[in-house]
């Protein structure tokens, strides 16, 4: 196939394994300098028990497409301009600010990045655990705090009995992490949003709380986002992966494929710049300049002026979806030539 032949890649179908399906999502902020478009057509889906990676730098688009999905969109300055957001068939976006509160924590959840700051500090972990059940389901203050010790447990967190009683400030943050988790499985939802949630941990505990996301949604066959800018954290446990450049999807594939042969350079400069274990003392290729603006985004293809691949066609024509095997999609007028070259 040439570049002249290849096709915008289609929406990816339907079906009744689907948890999430978002389409052609825009969000856009409005501020004194301007119009931020902070997410510009993504599209994406989530199966039962599938696990999917987000990946990108800050500024990329990756947590403010999270908050849409989830409804916590702070509106003003950010608004919804276009798109759909099916969970369990169902358009979020037509429906009440309670029907969406119903769905969010019984249906869907989100574990956020900061634990230390998500977590209410003059409140113990049991309470703030058991508050979800008492609210939700109704139970009393002695049934919400056995189950809040149940979910400490299933969580691994060591003599949750005697610990249940104890403040955030009194926990690791690795445990903090935990118990955030255990927040998100209260009620059992069928996808969790996890944004960074390694953020801030040493290598060690970033490997266990990766392993406990994964363990636990396998158990629960719960849909599984991860939102990260590593693309080490999620190499053992995503099932595929999207990559996001200034408010755009620029490659999905699934996990392996992806890293064996980027079809990107943008994904390609970001796995360049992982350490190996084969490659001690050499330098790092990071990806060279800084994510654009988004209030202003460059003409044609938004990566360009950080490429090394970069053409006058890219300076000028931005690149669609084009469609880069089975199940692989990439941005790039020369996504060919990347997968050639390996």
């Amino acid at each position: 196939m040439t570049q002249t032949e290849a096709q915008p890649v289609p929406p990816p179908p339907s079906g009744p394994a689907q948890l999430l399906e978002v389409r052609d999502l825009h969000v856009e902020f409005r501020t004194r300098d301007g119009v931020a478009k902070a997410v510009n057509g993504v599209s994406l889906d989530v199966g039962e028990g599938e696990t999917l990676a987000v990946l990108g730098e800050s500024g990329s688009g990756k947590s403010v497409t999270a908050q849409a999905v989830m409804g916590i969109l702070d509106t003003p300055p950010g608004r919804i301009t276009g798109g759909r957001i099916l969970f369990e068939g169902r358009d979020l976006l037509k429906l009440s600010a309670e029907e969406r509160r119903t769905v969010r924590g019984a249906r869907m959840a989100m574990i956020f990045q900061d634990a230390l700051s998500a977590l209410n500090p003059v409140l113990s972990v049991g309470y703030q655990l058991g508050e979800m059940f008492r609210v939700h389901r109704g139970t009393s203050r002695k049934e919400a705090k056995a189950k809040a010790v149940e979910l400490m447990e299933r969580v691994r967190i060591p003599a949750a009995r005697a610990r249940v009683d104890d403040y955030p400030h009194q926990f690791s943050g690795g445990m903090r992490q935990r118990i955030m988790i255990a927040m998100a499985l209260a009620l059992e939802p069928r996808l969790i949003i996890a944004d960074e949630p390694t953020t801030a941990l040493d290598v060690t505990v970033q490997a266990q709380v990766m392993e406990l996301l994964a363990d636990l949604q396998r158990e629960y066959r719960m849909g599984l986002v991860l939102i990260t800018h590593d693309l080490g954290v999620v190499a053992d446990v995503a099932d595929k992966i999207v990559v996001m450049y200034a408010g755009r999807i620029v490659e999905s594939a699934p996990v392996r494929e992806l890293y064996r042969t980027p079809a990107h350079p943008y994904t390609k400069g970001l796995l360049d710049s992982i350490p190996r274990l084969d490659q001690k003392g050499q330098q790092l290729d990071a990806v060279k300049g800084l994510p654009p603006s988004l209030l202003r985004i460059p003409p044609g293809c938004s990566f360009h002026p950080r490429c090394p691949m970069a053409r006058p066609v890219c300076h000028a024509d931005e690149p669609p979806l084009y469609e880069a095997g089975r199940g692989r999609a990439s941005a790039c007028h020369f996504w060919e030539e990347l997968l050639d070259a390996e």
